[in-house]
This record gives structure tokens, sequence and C-alpha cells, in this order.
């Protein structure tokens, strides 16, 4: 398994349902292509999770489609529970969960930049995190990452010693 990802978000607020509709709009707005069957996981009768794909759709055959697949999780899955704060520099007062998880980093960074970018634009309280580093990425990250010419590396870069 490679790099997993997740998009963390203020507990309280968070619902499946509003997370999905961010997702449409994001993939929407990143010029990315939505694959949702409606698949839902269900534990003990509740929903548990979905999977979507977001695929980065070139009209040029030439060039590769790269996507990643992203994993939305009910309120009471026990995988959204999230704990890494002093690792990460995030204020613990602040409750967040993990509720958007990207199986696979590596390969689709360039779709996963777009999709983040404008998943953070409408939703710029929240973070983006590569499980294997001690950082997050926060919009203002974002905004600036997307000043500068795209780095294929810059999920592997901390964003507040890179920028």
């Amino acid at each position: 398994m490679g790099t997993t990802a997740f998009i963390l978000t203020d507990r309280e607020k968070y619902t499946p349902e509003r997370f999905l509709a961010y997702t449409i709009i994001a993939t929407f707005h990143a010029d990315a292509k939505l694959i949702f069957e409606n698949h839902k996981v269900l534990e003990e009768g509740r929903f548990s999770s979905t999977t979507l794909n977001v695929l980065d759709h070139s009209y040029r055959s030439s060039e590769n489609n790269h996507q990643f697949i992203l994993y939305v999780k009910g309120r009471e899955n026990h995988s959204i529970a999230f704990s890494d704060y002093d690792d990460l520099g995030l204020n613990p007062d602040y409750e967040l969960s993990r509720v958007g998880t990207i199986e696979e980093v590596y390969g689709a960074e360039k779709v996963i930049f777009r999709f983040i970018y404008e998943y953070l634009k409408i939703n710029p309280n929240d973070y983006f995190w590569v499980a294997d580093y001690d950082w997050v990425y926060s919009w203002e990250d974002m905004r600036k990452l997307k000043s500068l010419p795209y780095d294929p590396n810059w999920c592997y870069k901390n964003p507040k010693t890179n920028l």
C-alpha cells in the first residue's frame, strides 16, 4: 500500500452528505471527472462509508489519466478519529475528523492538487494531510502553492518551509 492522505474537518459540523456535495463542487471546479456509484457500506444498519473516483480527464490521447479513490466516512465510523494534533502543530481545541481518505497519493499528485485547492477554497477551515508527513496544508498554503509554478512533489514538502 502506498501513501495515504486525509481531509480533516470540524467534527461537529461534519456530515457525509455535505462532504459529498463539497466533493462534487471541488471536482467540477478542478476540471476533473467524478465517478460515484452510490454503493454504501453499512455496519449494523448504519452508513459506514462509500467511495468515489476522481480522475484527471485529459482530452489528449497522449497523456495518461491519473486518478485517486476517495473514501467518504460515516459520522460513527471509528476510522474518522483524529489524534495527531501535537505531531502536526494543530490546535486540539478545534476537534477534527479524518473524513476523506485518499487511498494512494503517488501518481495522482496533479489531480489531487487541483481537487484539494478547490475543496479548501470552499472549506477554508479544513486541512489536507499526507499521513507520512508531520504537516498539513491549509487553504492559505494551497493558495500560495497555486501562485507558483506547479511542483509535482508539492505534497511531499512542508508548506511552511518550502513556500
